[in-house]
């Protein structure tokens, strides 16, 4: 007997073999059959979703949950434009503190919507002697008052309390951790708003790292969020590749270093696994970090590289001869550049073609750097939120010769490289449907087309959100396509985005997720009207 059948609906399977599907039947949190195969078997129950579009549930390849469910419960000053409101927020946030000289963290911090970076004497003036810390929406970089300054190695490079990549990592690094609790709750919380938006796997992009590392002990916060019942949906954990160590084991292994008793990606199961070692090259285009092979319009810089291009390139190396799946973070064609030519080196030491290394962003590439992806077998790993919401911005520093290739659609596909999506939670917005609807129409939020002929079609752009995440995670035997033997992880849509018009495929409702086959706390409250029998 089945546990349940799923009937009266439009299955999008992305499944070539088996492409549309009218009933899906579950048994025991696994797809066992569509169509005929199972519309004459006993159910526990029956399901009528009442001719409702479904979907396998959308893989986000690179999210942040710790990151974004400790964001969710932290003041922040997103969207103020003016210094003093910024500052008023920082002086509430700081009074609700009690003890003397603690911490105190506010989220939403761009220097974009003020027109220029917060200083630490502004700071000052509202801190009472606490330790003020704001971080950066990008993540990579943060403004620190004058009583966290003093803590920080002399000569660390800053911008009147600016600090920016690695000295905004040494900033963090003097804050106490969050315990494996608080950890574990905001994974939750975090890990519900996906499900709402239809995310029912993601790939967590960097545990136990300077820049987003949250603990030195953040795995067995997911642990913990798992035995507990708080991680409602399947995760997979990219380690930084800091956390590598010398390796002292046989000379014949060709290890030179690795994680502690020689972890590497594929540790778990199904629910939480070990996947990519994450590798940073550069930094982001919103702190305009991102390493450039060319200045960034009108500011004469290039941004910069996380240290030493040699240094990067052997930490790729290694981290290819350990066994490790890599991803490897490059935004800016320069960072781009370095990774494709130590990826190269890597493969050539030693040849694993199944790899499946990653370039996780792939902000900004070259038309001759894509024929190199291809040969190596990389996926890209992009964001289209980042231009729906930051496009202007981000064409604007680009200028008009390099805006077009800013995350890339049409051209990886044309070159037989896997596109992914993903969100960067909570960079920019997680919607898998909003960023599928920019993915074809290349628009940002003014109207404003960024690389019109890097669009691509629906179909390909749900393709980048399941499928392809699904191979990117090496998830593909597991989830990915509503395919008989697959865990039954679907997400249920009050609309077909294929049949409506592409300015409504964001708004499309997401009705209910599925995740095991059992669906989550949404389905009982959006979907009253569907018929249990």
């Amino acid at each position: 007997m089945l546990c349940a059948r799923l009937t009266n609906a439009r299955f999008l399977t992305m499944d070539p073999d088996h492409p549309v599907a009218h009933d899906l039947g579950i048994w025991r949190g696994r797809i066992v059959g569509l169509d005929e195969a199972v519309t004459s078997l006993p159910a526990r129950e029956v399901i009528d979703l009442q001719g409702a579009t479904v979907l396998p549930g959308f893989i986000d390849a690179h999210v942040h949950l710790a990151w974004a469910g400790l964001k969710e419960n932290t003041p922040s000053v997103a969207g103020l434009t003016r210094i003093d409101d910024v500052l008023a927020v920082v002086a509430g946030a700081v009074a609700r503190e009690r003890s003397p000289g603690a911490w105190v963290s506010v989220a939403g911090y761009d220097q974009r919507a003020l027109g220029r970076h917060l200083t630490a004497a502004e700071l000052d003036m509202v801190s009472l002697g606490h330790k003020v810390f704001l971080l950066h929406d990008s993540g990579h970089g943060c403004v620190v008052n004058s009583a966290v300054l003093a803590l920080l190695p002399a000569g660390l490079p800053h911008e009147n309390g600016f600090l920016a990549e690695g000295a905004m990592g040494a900033a963090r690094a003097l804050r106490p951790p969050h315990t494996q609790r608080e950890l574990a709750e905001a994974i939750g919380r975090a890990g519900r708003t996906c499900l709402a938006e239809g995310v029912t796997a993601c790939a967590e992009a960097g545990i136990g790292g300077t820049l987003f590392g949250h603990s030195p002990v953040e795995l067995g916060a997911y642990q913990l969020a798992r035995e507990e019942g708080l991680l409602p949906l399947r995760v997979q954990l990219m380690v930084a590749a800091e956390r590598l160590r010398p390796a002292a084991g046989h000379e014949a292994d060709g290890i030179p270093r690795a994680l502690d008793l020689g972890l590497r990606t594929g540790f778990g199961d199904g629910r939480l696994s070990l996947g990519a070692l994450k590798v940073y090259t550069d930094g982001g285009m919103m702190a305009r970090t991102a390493a450039l092979g060319d200045p960034y319009e009108g500011l004469g810089h290039t941004g910069q590289l996380q240290d030493d291009p040699d240094v990067l390139a052997d930490t790729i190396v290694d981290g290819h001869l350990a066994g490790w799946q890599l991803a490897v973070h490059a935004i800016g064609d320069r960072a781009a550049q370095l990774a494709l030519d130590a990826l190269e080196r890597a493969q050539r030491l030693r040849p694993r073609p199944g790899a499946r290394h990653r370039v996780e962003h792939a902000g900004l590439i070259r038309p001759d750097q894509l024929p190199r992806f291809a040969r190596l077998g990389l996926s890209a790993v992009v964001q289209p939120g980042f231009l729906r919401y930051f496009g202007d911005d981000y064409a604007a520093v680009m200028g008009a010769e390099r805006a077009p290739w800013l995350y890339r659609g049409r051209a990886f596909l044309d070159h037989g490289i896997p596109l992914v999506g993903s969100s960067d939670r909570p960079v920019t917005d997680g919607s898998p449907l909003r960023a599928v609807q920019f993915m074809v129409e290349r628009a940002s939020e003014s109207g404003q087309l960024i690389g019109p002929d890097e669009g691509i079609t629906v179909a390909e752009a749900l393709h980048a959100y399941t499928v392809a995440g699904a191979f990117a995670c090496h998830w593909e035997e597991y989830v990915g396509s509503l395919t008989p033997g697959k865990f039954a992880d679907l997400v249920v849509l009050g609309d077909d985005p294929r049949r409506v018009d592409t300015s409504r495929i964001g708004d499309i409702e997401v009705v209910a997720a599925y995740v095991d086959g059992s669906p989550t706390e949404k389905t009982a409250v959006a979907a009253p009207n569907w018929t249990r029998k």
